[in-house]
């Protein structure tokens, strides 16, 4: 049983840490441009050529 006890404890612990991270990542802008990498993998070859 208290095995049990330990294993709800880590995972609210990781879960926790997850949270955390996803507010960080929030915070700090990383989902802003959701379509600028995409179309600039696309258009790479073409913007090289043009300078």
């Amino acid at each position: 049983m208290s095995a049990l006890y330990i294993m709800i404890i880590a995972s609210m612990l990781v879960a926790a840490g997850f949270l955390v991270a996803f507010m960080w990542s929030v915070r700090s802008n990383q989902f802003e441009d959701q379509k600028g990498s995409a179309m600039r993998m696309l258009y790479d070859n073409e913007l090289k050529e043009h300078q």
